[in-house]
């Protein structure tokens, strides 16, 4: 079964007790009980639900994998993620990555005892010279946020693997679409489903997939025990977006190639960060990782903090606001607004600064789009 089709059919058989084509919405807390052990499949909303399960299906499909989790927030799956660790083990991360990952991280998981180090994102020797006896996952985002820097993902599995490391990727930025990283070798892939997955900007979730029992059914135990579970509306509204992905991110890609080339040749802008530009250094890894460049660009032009903010005052189109992935374009200030928890000195050392902005181009018209960037920069 293909992409398209997966994203329209997997899990979602009709309902067998009223023939309903949509898989409909279990607003229930509860469930009942025949007798003792006596059930349907399913006991309590927190544990199970039919219109989850049928999304945690079609995630698992999507991304080629065997398991798949839903959990309220792509924080709340990362959190999930982290429950596989314990107090003195140790994280090797990218350098570039969302700030509420830093966060976790640096202020939260530090305070068991769990040490993180961070590496440059694209040097793959630079994984393995970090891993310490007492590694346990090796965290990478592909392509990074906000500079949009790969990871050959194949090469680091092999290192993971190699010394006995668990793989997680963040594929929030690709989507299953345009990128799989199980089928290279990670061993969970992590998604914001706030993001593409749903792609409507009207709901928060995340998601873990992947192929390992053991694996899933840790992180399943933590799902219920901790209880960061999203409700059977978002649930539903999140299987909803994922049918049309495969249309959605075809239309922002080619709209990102287009505005991707003309920030290139804007006099106001210094640099542009897109894996589709042949410029890029990491364009011939993405060729090779990826079937699609994505939908996100971020540029750095020539001015001061002032300036950021008159340029973003300015814009009609694009729409100030944190987040990404939906149909509507949206630009982002990274160091006030996504990166703001990283501390100055790591953000301008790893390449974050002020006039840095990261667009989420949507799929409105593209003469729409070029026009509000060029009025704007103008």
């Amino acid at each position: 079964m293909e992409f398209a089709t997966k994203a329209i059919h997997a899990g979602q058989e009709p309902d067998p007790t009223t023939g309903a084509i949509m898989t409909p919405i279990y607003q229930t807390s509860t469930y009942a009980q025949s007798g003792m052990g006596e059930h349907k499949g399913y006991e309590y909303a927190r544990t199970g639900n039919p219109t989850r399960t049928a999304l945690e299906a079609c995630l698992a499909a999507l991304e080629n994998g065997r398991y798949g989790l839903a959990f309220a927030s792509g924080l709340a799956a990362e959190s999930a993620a982290l429950s596989l660790l314990s107090a003195g083990d140790h994280i090797v991360s990218c350098d570039d990555l969302y700030g509420g990952t830093y966060r976790i991280f640096d202020r939260i998981m530090s305070r068991y005892n769990v040490e993180t180090s961070y590496v440059t994102a694209n040097r793959v020797e630079a994984y393995e010279q970090a891993i310490r006896p007492n590694t346990k996952i090796i965290w990478l985002e592909t392509p990074t946020n906000p500079l949009l820097s790969l990871v050959d993902i194949r090469a680091v599995a092999e290192v993971a693997h190699r010394h006995n490391v668990l793989l997680v990727v963040d594929n929030t930025f690709s989507s299953p679409y345009f990128q799989r990283p199980l089928d290279l070798g990670a061993d969970i892939v992590l998604h914001s489903t706030t993001k593409y997955i749903n792609g409507h900007s009207d709901v928060i979730g995340g998601a873990l997939i992947m192929n390992d029992q053991s694996v899933y059914e840790a992180i399943k135990f933590h799902q219920n025990a901790a209880g960061a579970v999203p409700g059977p509306f978002d649930v539903w509204l999140t299987l909803r977006g994922i049918k049309t992905l495969a249309v959605r991110m075809r239309q922002h890609e080619e709209n990102a190639r287009v505005v991707a080339n003309f920030l290139s040749e804007h006099k106001r802008v210094e640099k542009v960060y897109y894996p589709g530009l042949a410029s890029h250094p990491d364009h011939e890894l993405a060729r090779r990782q990826m079937s699609g460049f994505g939908g996100m660009v971020s540029f750095q032009f020539k001015g001061t903090l002032s300036d950021v903010d008159t340029v973003v005052r300015r814009l009609r189109v694009f729409t100030f606001a944190e987040s990404l992935g939906g149909i509507e374009s949206l630009v982002c200030h990274p160091t006030s607004m996504t990166h703001g928890s990283i501390p100055r000195e790591i953000r301008e050392a790893r390449g974050l600064n002020d006039t840095l902005l990261r667009l989420s181009v949507g799929i409105e018209d593209i003469s729409d789009i070029l026009r509000d960037l060029e009025q704007a920069l103008a």
